[in-house]
């Protein structure tokens, strides 16, 4: 229904929310309150039932989110354990890609936390929570409250983006050039005017601003209001001014001075920043790539991370659950399980040169040197990750451990359900039979004697053939059929499957080539096949259309059709007929388990053959065996022109 509905409003351009059934949309910033909303928003989805929960986090074009990774790898997991869905999109503009991704999904209700921002700041602009409820609409926005309202950004502030010895080259830079402008201006006083003089310190000043930043162009800014005061402004060789016009060409100075200088230094700050975003996301990359390709993600991540960051070792460590916490915990090894480990191995955190807490039992702790400030986001991002590989690893081993078990329980449960009434039937005619002519009292006729011997007779060949399929379809599934593959005639082998059958009163037309045609394959398997195919066709046969036995040789092959004409099989269930124990609803007493299809076919295929399906023209299936030819004859190539 949802699929309908979206492909109706895309068709017909409709972008408002209709309410076909609650969706929960909870915006993530990537900062410890996240928890906290994802749960609200848990609340909210569960008051309506079927309601969909969806975490959603939006990141910037630029790269420069200061949002935590290993925050937002936990936060997905916890949406995923509520039953809800993580999706991340990208935009600069927050509130807009909000309500966008919130109207695609046909959302109903969006949760956000209250602004991190303080006071002061919130005086300037509104935030991403007033500006996505205003433009909402019939979209309900709940703003949730968390610990960390008014507590600021998230991340650190950005510190200088300038090194020590730029910022030295700064101050150079200032001393010398300013001197050396001052002494040229002096010469040629008289010959500039005052405005002249302002612009080309304000050039000194831009110049000093893009080698050292800030700091020295402010150092510049001032050094050079003063010469420019005291040499030029007039009264020259004092610190005043005479005219209102030179204070306000000298405070503009300053102004531009510090703006440029402020520009300038935002800017190399931001080239870092994308630098190393783009570093962080390279990195990212090739982590989600090896682990993608690599058999075993958790060993090839921590790897990876050795490798990255240069470290000796590095190890995930999870505290045992009998482990009390005492304060020599992260010291003792005991209270530790070392889950995957890579380099020099540790058996407690506390061997480590660093260690990084992912959940509050799971650690993990590198040896080598000690972790930059800078570094440490991406290890985040990196121990979150080997979390969920943990995860991946451990539901996979679930998996390979529950799968034969499922699978050996489905067998058993159709083998007891098939053969409980497949032997039972047998069996109780034949015991009828049998007690009947052990009857005390009763004489039966010559006639009715072999009637009941007959019956009898027919009972335990049906629990012979029976027995023989099971046993066949067990050694064929552990591969330990004996099989004697020699050159065999086709025609003498459908002349013994149809004296297997014996007498049906039903007719077999069989049609054989001229040729004399042999096949590679154990004849007693082969006869095997066709008495089992056969016995299908004749029970699905209707009276007066007698199954067919069709042999053709092409192309080196020899095939086998075995045609009828009753009401055949749907193509999407050709597969399924070859099941063990899958009859398709034929419920006749006389059908057998469900073997004698999945036994031909692996009994064809162990010889190198193959047994397909097909649809009789006119109505009806054909089954065709396809075994190697022996000694068949090559096609001689034809005559060049």
């Amino acid at each position: 229904v949802d699929d309908e509905l979206e492909s109706y409003r895309s068709s017909q351009g409709i972008s408002d929310t209709w309410e076909a059934r609650e969706r929960v949309v909870v915006a993530l910033t990537g900062g410890p309150e996240g928890e906290t909303l994802i749960r609200r928003a848990s609340r909210l989805a569960s008051r309506s039932r079927g309601a969909d929960l969806l975490a959603v986090h939006v990141a910037r074009n630029d790269g420069l989110s200061g949002a935590s990774h290993a925050h937002l790898v936990a936060q997905r997991t916890l949406t995923e354990d509520l039953g809800g869905t993580y999706h991340q999109v990208v935009g600069n503009d927050v509130p807009k890609a909000l309500l966008d991704f919130a109207r695609g999904v046909n959302a109903t209700e969006l949760v956000l936390g209250v602004s991190r921002r303080g006071r002061f700041s919130s005086l300037f602009t509104p935030g991403v929570g007033t500006t996505t409820a205003n433009g909402s609409g019939s979209i309900d926005v709940h703003l949730v409250t968390h610990a960390q309202v008014r507590r600021g950004r998230i991340g650190p502030r950005a510190e200088s983006a300038l090194s020590r010895h730029r910022k030295l080259a700064g101050l150079l830079t200032a001393s010398i050039g300013l001197t050396a402008l001052t002494v040229m201006l002096t010469q040629i006083r008289g010959q500039v005017s005052l405005g002249s003089d302002i612009l080309l310190y304000l050039a000194a000043v831009v110049i000093v601003a893009l080698v050292g930043g800030l700091w020295p162009a402010l150092f510049a800014a001032i050094v050079g209001s003063v010469l420019l005061n005291f040499y030029f402004a007039p009264p020259i060789h004092t610190i005043t001014i005479a005219t209102r016009e030179n204070v306000l060409a000298l405070v503009v100075f300053l102004v531009v001075a510090v703006a440029v200088s402020a520009t300038v230094d935002r800017a190399a700050r931001r080239t870092r920043e994308a630098a190393a975003a783009r570093a962080e996301a390279e990195t990212l990359s090739t982590l989600a790539g090896n682990v993608l390709r690599g058999a075993q993600p958790l060993p090839a991540l921590l790897n990876q991370l050795r490798e990255t960051f240069n470290f000796t070792g590095a190890t995930l460590l999870q505290r045992k659950a009998d482990a009390a916490r005492s304060p020599d915990l992260q010291h003792d090894p005991q209270a530790w399980q070392v889950v995957a480990s890579v380099g020099r191995p540790l058996r407690a955190p506390g061997e480590g040169d660093a260690e990084v807490l992912v959940e509050e039992d799971t650690s993990l702790v590198l040896c080598g040197h000690s972790l930059a400030a800078a570094d440490r986001r991406v290890v985040q991002a990196f121990a979150a990750q080997a979390v969920v590989a943990l995860r991946q690893q451990q539901l996979r081993e679930q998996a390979s451990a529950a799968g034969p078990l499922a699978e050996v329980d489905r067998m058993r449960t159709a083998l007891l359900s098939a053969v409980s009434h497949d032997l039972r039937t047998p069996l109780a005619s034949a015991k009828a039979a049998v007690g009947g002519l052990r009857t005390p009292g009763v004489q039966f006729s010559d006639d009715d004697q072999r009637e009941l011997l007959a019956s009898v007779e027919e009972s335990l060949d049906r629990l012979t053939r029976l027995v023989d399929n099971l046993l066949d379809m067990s050694r064929l599934q552990a591969g330990a059929l004996a099989m004697h593959p020699e050159p065999t005639s086709i025609a003498e082998t459908v002349a013994m499957s149809l004296d297997e059958l014996g007498p049906q009163g039903r007719e077999i037309v069989v049609h054989l080539p001229e040729e004399f045609l042999e096949v590679s394959g154990d004849p007693v398997l082969i006869e095997r096949v066709l008495v089992n195919l056969l016995r299908n066709a004749l029970r699905h046969s209707p009276v007066g259309s007698p199954p067919m036995i069709v042999v053709s040789a092409h192309a080196g092959e020899v095939e086998t059709r075995v045609i009828d004409r009753g009401p055949g099989i749907p193509t999407e269930l050709w597969d399924d007929v070859f099941l063990p124990f899958q009859r398709l609803g034929d419920r006749d007493n006389g059908t057998g388990v469900g073997l004698g299809l999945a036994l031909s076919r692996g009994l064809t295929e162990a010889m190198g053959g193959s047994l397909t399906p097909d649809t009789t023209p006119g109505g009806g299936l054909t089954m065709i065996m396809t075994l190697l030819q022996v000694d068949a004859p090559q096609d001689e190539p034809e005559p060049l022109p």
